[in-house]
């Protein structure tokens, strides 16, 4: 099976104390796509701006991704600028440009609109609703916001919770929009805003699945160095939604090898800037990683 993944694709410059970088290929939906790439065929639905890169395009393509859906607009692509310090669990935002996303209206290819799993990655929630009513067959649908469209857009994200099977969120956007401060009783209160499965990220303290009649906690893999944090939730997003595509199963079996391929492929994103790890990884890499993981973590 295939999946559609709408989100951004941008033009990051980030700051670490390992280095920094200057518009290198980014966003929620490419992040996604160089874990999901692994496990299923992947169809991007995002905009870019006349100055994006034809090179990033190529490379796109050459790693299998679909982009015929992937829109070029008179305007300027997508830009974001962050730094990362200390412990680098959260990044600080320099400099937003919204760019041709300020008028994005998703345009889904007639042979695309059948696909079965579908992906809302971080983007405006009204333009996730607007994708979701373009597609006629879903068979599972995930979604992912941040914190400022559950303080700007609340009422749309609670509309859009109500149409969607998983609803992934880190720990300070679960507490934000479930207003519970213990990530069990977030939990719970989020899935009964309707999605029937609850992802919690906790960044190094790994993740949480909750829904009925399944609870799963699992580690963070332990990296020896992080060197940028960026798409790291979304490279989870990518590994957990892939491989549900790629097996066609959503029993509690699935769901819990799901999170460990998740949770493994992000780990090779941390390791280096941008692209530089998820861009060059191959299934090899994940099972000797996961190897190495259920060794470490099993009891």
């Amino acid at each position: 099976m295939s999946i559609l993944v709408l989100g951004t694709v941008a033009l990051d410059t980030v700051k670490t104390p390992h280095g920094r970088r200057h518009y290198m290929l980014g966003g929620s939906a490419v992040h996604f796509s160089m874990s999901a790439r692994l496990f299923t065929h992947v169809n991007l639905v995002a905009t870019v701006g006349e100055d994006f890169p034809s090179r990033h395009l190529d490379f796109l393509s050459g790693k299998g991704i679909n982009l015929d859906s992937l829109m070029k607009t008179a305007g300027v692509t997508f830009k974001w600028s962050g730094e990362y310090k200390g412990d680098m669990n959260t990044a600080l935002t320099l400099k937003t440009e919204l760019g041709v996303l300020s008028t994005f209206s998703p345009k889904v290819r007639t042979g695309q609109r059948g696909i079965r799993n579908i992906f809302l990655a971080n983007v405006d929630p009204d333009i996730q609703k607007q994708l979701l009513g373009r597609m006629h067959s879903a068979r599972l649908v995930g979604l992912d916001s941040m914190n400022y469209w559950i303080h700007n857009k609340r009422a749309s994200l609670l509309r859009l919770l109500k149409k969607v099977d998983i609803y992934v969120a880190n720990d300070r956007e679960a507490r934000d929009l479930s207003g519970e401060e213990h990530l069990v009783s977030a939990a719970r209160r989020l899935q009964r805003m309707g999605p029937r499965i609850v992802l919690i990220k906790k960044g190094e303290h790994g993740v949480m699945l909750y829904g009925p009649d399944l609870f799963f906690s699992l580690p963070a893999y332990p990296v020896n160095k992080v060197v940028d944090p960026t798409g790291a939730g979304d490279t989870f997003a990518g590994g957990f939604m892939g491989y549900l595509a790629g097996c066609g199963r959503t029993d509690s079996q699935a769901f819990k090898r799901a999170i460990v391929y998740g949770t493994v492929c992000a780990s090779f994103n941390v390791e280096g800037f941008g692209l530089e790890r998820s861009g060059r990884l191959t299934l090899a890499d994940i099972r000797g990683r996961m190897k190495c993981f259920k060794e470490i973590s099993a009891f």
